[in-house]
């Protein structure tokens, strides 16, 4: 509509000739963001050897938290009665809770009998500050490098979208998993059925299927020789099965 008036303005009042765009607006790329391997994380995390830093990781990883929601989280947010984590004024200003794993709460304890911390779960240099973004990304940068990943692109926001897709890869409900994350609409969390290595494993690809189904009919045939029956190859049951005629078919190998 906006195309067509700008063409009649010129063409009429103007009296200048205008060619319409065949593209107004360029199409949006949508890139999968990298997603961590278990082993990387665990690695990251047995690399660490400062408590704080450590925990922070772990908690980062295990509740699928944004790194500004970390900082800012509470002592009082931490409920062990019900084993859930309060996140205040996340996104959008929305209060969400995740759960808290038994292992996390003891390294949570282990940390606070290291710390002592006042108000805020991670302290800054400061007491009673809260520690800061760009602290937590530099510590998983020197790490990330120093067990040779700093290569792959990983930031701090990659233990969120790893968290969220081993949750899928571990069969979590795709509106849990939503909820967990604070995603508004479900389309945000159905990324992380694309990112699944474990859900796309599962599936059979249609080109093995067809091999296995044309296999099964020959081992039939086969068993009725004396010798026991081989496993065809891909080749020979394409070539045993190629039913059409073989002259007029370029693929085939013809007579010299």
């Amino acid at each position: 509509m906006a195309a067509n008036s700008f063409a009649f303005f010129f063409r009429q009042v103007q009296n200048k000739p205008y060619k319409i765009p065949s593209i107004l607006f360029a199409a949006h790329s949508h890139k999968l963001p990298p997603v961590m391997e278990e082993q990387e994380v665990f690695n990251v995390i047995s690399t660490i050897k400062n408590v704080k830093h450590k925990t922070l990781i772990i908690l980062l990883y295990s509740t699928g938290m944004r790194v500004s929601e970390i900082t800012n989280l509470k002592l009082i947010d931490i409920d062990s009665k019900l084993m859930r984590i309060k996140i205040v004024n996340g996104k959008g200003k929305k209060d969400r809770f995740v759960p808290l794993s038994p292992l996390v709460l003891d390294q949570l304890r282990t940390y606070y009998l290291y710390y002592k911390p006042v108000n805020y779960l991670f302290n800054g240099y400061r007491t009673a500050s809260k520690y800061s973004v760009r602290s937590i990304q530099v510590i998983l940068q020197k790490t990330l490098a120093k067990i040779g990943l700093g290569g792959k692109n990983y930031t701090v926001h990659t233990l969120r979208h790893s968290f969220a897709t081993h949750l899928v890869d571990n069969g979590a409900d795709l509106q849990v998993v939503q909820e967990m994350m604070g995603h508004s609409h479900l389309s945000q969390t159905t990324q992380y059925l694309h990112l699944s290595s474990k859900r796309l494993n599962q599936i059979m690809n249609p080109f093995d299927a067809m091999i296995s189904h044309i296999n099964k009919k020959a081992r039939p045939n086969a068993m009725n020789t004396a010798t026991s029956p081989k496993v065809a190859t891909v080749q020979s049951i394409l070539n045993k099965y190629h039913t059409h005629s073989k002259s007029s078919c370029r693929a085939c190998p013809q007579p010299t």
